[in-house]
């Protein structure tokens, strides 16, 4: 991160001398295929969009793959039965999700429903911030409403990191939740913000679900589960 700010920061301020607007790192599609596990985890998801018969995709980071992993009972109790798929990839930004839907993921599945949370790291790696990671996210809608036209999309605020919220890692997730909220359509979008059962009343941070102040544990997922059940029925049809 140390070596990443000054490269960042020296390219905003060529282009800004250059007259022109800085490109966002966030809206360019960028691949991890130099990382094995990345790029065998997406063939195996380009599998499934071929396969086909998913009615629900979860596309996001790695608290989204913890479905997977700390996460599984939960996964089995709240979507074992509902034929729903994990597309969450550890460490993905905007722009590996944006990369992942231009070379064979998602597109041509006809999900009912995708659940979508991204944008943490973007913040946590500091390699934009948080206007830019909602200009990301914006596009990434843009892309699913484009070539998924039948489906709805969930859309999660990001969830609650660090403790304590004078953090100036929960300002800048806050500060994209405020900018995303916007992007509830009343139609095929729907904005669900469920940080709120991962606080204390008085803000902070309840490291019994998220000990290391950003993942969650097996109760984290459960709550997760149950907090965004009634909005996921809902937007499948089941009431």
């Amino acid at each position: 991160m140390v070596a990443m700010l000054p490269s960042l920061f020296a390219a905003c301020l060529f282009a800004t001398l250059a007259g022109q607007e800085p490109a966002n790192p966030a809206t360019t599609p960028a691949d991890r295929l130099n990382e094995d596990w990345w790029k065998q985890r997406h063939e195996q998801c380009i599998e499934i969009t071929k396969k086909g018969g998913v009615d629900i995709v979860f596309l996001g980071d790695s608290i989204t793959q913890g479905w997977e992993s700390t996460g599984k009972a939960a996964w089995d109790k709240w979507y074992g039965d509902k034929h729903a798929a994990n597309f969450g990839f550890s460490g993905d930004r905007t722009e590996h999700v944006l990369w992942r839907l231009g070379h064979g993921e998602i597109v041509g599945l006809k999900p009912k429903v995708v659940v979508m949370m991204i944008g943490t790291n973007n913040v946590g790696h500091g390699s934009s911030n948080p206007k830019q990671a909602a200009q990301g996210i914006s596009l990434i809608l843009k892309t699913l409403m484009k070539e998924l036209p039948s489906t709805k999309i969930l859309l999660l605020a990001v969830f609650p990191r660090a403790e304590s919220p004078q953090d100036p890692m929960r300002h800048s997730v806050d500060e994209i939740n405020a900018q995303i909220t916007s992007f509830d359509d009343g139609h095929r979008v729907h904005f669900e913000d469920i940080g709120y059962a991962f606080k204390n009343t008085d803000g902070t941070l309840r490291t019994l679900l998220m000990p290391d102040q950003l993942h969650l544990n097996e109760g984290g997922y459960e709550i997760w589960g149950e907090a965004m059940d009634r909005a996921l029925s809902r937007m499948l049809g089941h009431s």
